[in-house]
């Protein structure tokens, strides 16, 4: 399986394509059904901005990314949110990769990645 367009590839955490599709899907669920957080994303097109962040953690986690990722950027960082609700969500990252059982260093790695794009 691909993310988009990405082929198979090694990862630290050992999520591959198919698992960070569904870390990111698990991760804006537990977003959306934030009350504070959801009404950030009406009107978002969440299925464009999962492909920024499934860029974002591939890059993060040692998959294919460079320059690749650099669009991810932001992405969050263009909904208006606050530093404390950008840090909420980057905690919600944490939270989906430790019950997927990535590896701590991993897992610290993804959240410098969003925390860096947040602008937290």
């Amino acid at each position: 399986m691909e993310v988009n367009g990405l082929g198979a590839y090694p990862m630290a955490g050992g999520l591959g394509p198919a698992g960070v599709r569904d870390a990111v899907a698990r991760w804006l669920r537990l977003v959306a059904a934030d009350a504070e957080l959801a009404p950030y994303l009406i009107g978002v097109d969440r299925a464009r901005l999962a492909g920024h962040l499934a860029l974002t953690l591939t890059a993060a986690l040692g998959g294919p990314g460079g320059d690749i990722a650099r669009p991810a950027a932001g992405a969050w960082r263009g909904l208006g949110l606050t530093e404390a609700q950008h840090r909420r969500v980057v905690n919600y990252l944490a939270g989906v990769l430790w019950a997927l059982d990535v590896p701590a260093g991993a897992v610290a790695a993804a959240r410098r990645a969003l925390a860096d794009e947040a602008g937290s």
